[in-house]
C-alpha cells in the first residue's frame, strides 16, 4: 500500500484558505474513487472534496472548524493506485523536495519558517518553485493571521459581565473578508473619482418595459443589466482599465468578465462573475444577472462562477447610499459603485434653449489603483460610463 497526501485545492482568485465543515468519513474507513470525503467552506462558496483513488482514509490532519491554507495536506490516503494528474486540478500529488534559491532560504530562516512549512507554500515559478514574491506573500498572510489570533485572545480576556459592552466574535466569513480588505488596501494605491449621470431615459425605459418583460419571462426587470452594458462599452473604449498587476508587469485582459458585488442575507458579500460579458445582448444580461444573484443569495454558486473577474460593479444604491469609496477586488485594478437614483431639479440643455426640469440623477463612484491608472484614465472611464447611460435609447426593445 502507498500513502498519498490529499491537499486543499485552489478555490479561486484571492482565496488563500478554507474551513473544514464536515468529514464524511472517519479514519480507517474504506473509500472509493470520486467519493465525497469532506465538505469545506471559503468566504465565497461551499465545496466538496472527492477522493482521487480507491483505498483507506488513514489519517485526518485537520478537524471540523479548523482553517486550512490552500495547498496544505488535509488527509493521508492509503491506496494501491498512483496519482499522476487530475485534469480538474482538485487533487495535488504529494510535493517532492524542491529547489529553493538562497534568497528564499534566507527569508524563510529570517521569518522562522521551517522546511516542512516551506514545502507547503504554493510556488508560481518554473516547476512550481517558490519565488521571492510567493514567500513574501505567505509571510504577509501569516502575520495577518497572527494579528487576528492576538485580537481573538484579547477579546477572550475581557469580562463578559460588563454592563456597557457586548463582545461579539467575528464569524469565519467576516474574518476572511477583513483580511482581504486589508490586503487590497495594502496592495493598491486607492483613489476615487465621482461623476453624476442623468439616467432619466433608463428609468423611463424600465417603467415602460417591466410589466411586459415579467409577463414574457417571469423575471424581474432590473437596471443592473444596463449598468453592466455601459461598463462593457466603456472598457472597449478604454481597455487599459481591464488589467491586473504582477510585479512590474501590467497584464492586459482580453476577456471582459464583470463581477457583481452581491449582499447576502447574513450581511456578507459575494462577487459572482459574468464571463465574457461583452458577448451578450441586453435581454441575455438581464437573465444571467438575475440567475447569478438569485443563486448567490441561496449559496448555490459554483467555484468557477466567482473567479476570473476583470472588473467589478457594486450597487450601493440598494442600501440607500448615494456615494461610496469601494475597495478594489484584487487582483483587479478598479471598481465602480452605483449610487441611489434620485429625482432632482436640473438645467436641461436643448437646441431650443435651456429649461428647468425634474430629472433622475445618479452618482457613480470609481475607485482605481493609482499605481497603474492615472486620473485621466480613471476619471475618464467613469465619465465614459455616464456618457453611455445618458445616451441610452428609451425605445430599446428586449
Amino acid at each position: 500500500m502507498a500513502e498519498y497526501n490529499l491537499t486543499l485545492p485552489a478555490m479561486g482568485e484571492s482565496i488563500a484558505e478554507a474551513t473544514i465543515i464536515r468529514w464524511l468519513k472517519e479514519e480507517g474507513d474504506t473509500i472509493k474513487k470520486e467519493e465525497i470525503l469532506v465538505e469545506i467552506a471559503t468566504d465565497k462558496v461551499d465545496s466538496e472534496i472527492f477522493s482521487p483513488v480507491d483505498g483507506i482514509l488513514k489519517k485526518i490532519l485537520f478537524s471540523t472548524n479548523e482553517v486550512v491554507r490552500i495547498g496544505k495536506s488535509i488527509a493521508i490516503l492509503e491506496t494501491k493506485d498512483i496519482i499522476i494528474e487530475n485534469k480538474n486540478n482538485i487533487y495535488v500529488e504529494e510535493k517532492k523536495k524542491r529547489f529553493y534559491s538562497p534568497l528564499v532560504r534566507y527569508i524563510a530562516q529570517k521569518e522562522g519558517i521551517n522546511f516542512h512549512e516551506l514545502e507547503s507554500i504554493v510556488g508560481t515559478g518554473n516547476k512550481q518553485r517558490v519565488t521571492k514574491k510567493d514567500i513574501l506573500k505567505y509571510v504577509r498572510i501569516k502575520k495577518t493571521d497572527n494579528i487576528f489570533t492576538f485580537c481573538k485572545s484579547v477579546n477572550n480576556s475581557f469580562s463578559s459581565s460588563s454592563y456597557n459592552e457586548e463582545i461579539i466574535k467575528m464569524d469565519r466569513i467576516r474574518i476572511i473578508t477583513a483580511k482581504n480588505m486589508m490586503y487590497s488596501k495594502n496592495t493598491s494605491a486607492h483613489v476615487t473619482s465621482f461623476v453624476e449621470a442623468d439616467v432619466t431615459n433608463v428609468v423611463k425605459w424600465r417603467e415602460k418595459m417591466k410589466d411586459f418583460f415579467h409577463k414574457k419571462t417571469g423575471e424581474k426587470l432590473t437596471l443592473m443589466s444596463i449598468f453592466v452594458e455601459c461598463v462593457v462599452k466603456a472598457i472597449k473604449d478604454l481597455p487599459m482599465i481591464n488589467i491586473s498587476v504582477s510585479g512590474s508587469n501590467i497584464i492586459k485582459k482580453k476577456n471582459i468578465n464583470i463581477g457583481l458585488a452581491t449582499a447576502l442575507p447574513d450581511g456578507n458579500l459575494i462577487v459572482p462573475v459574468i464571463k465574457h460579458a461583452d458577448s451578450y445582448n441586453l435581454r441575455e444580461l438581464i437573465l444571467i444577472i438575475n440567475d447569478l444573484i438569485r443563486r448567490a443569495r441561496s449559496n448555490q454558486l459554483k467555484p468557477n462562477e466567482i473567479k476570473g473577474g476583470t472588473y467589478t460593479i457594486s450597487n450601493i444604491g440598494s442600501f440607500g447610499n448615494i456615494l461610496g469609496t469601494p475597495i478594489i477586488n484584487q487582483p483587479q485594478v478598479a471598481i465602480m459603485a452605483i449610487g441611489l437614483i434620485q429625482k432632482k431639479l436640473s438645467v436641461v440643455e436643448t437646441s431650443d434653449g435651456d429649461y428647468i426640469g425634474i430629472r433622475h440623477k445618479i452618482y457613480l463612484s470609481h475607485s482605481y489603483d493609482h499605481r497603474v491608472i492615472d486620473g485621466i484614465l480613471g476619471g475618464g472611464f467613469v465619465k465614459k460610463v455616464a456618457f453611455y447611460l445618458e445616451k441610452f435609447n428609451c425605445y430599446t426593445k428586449i
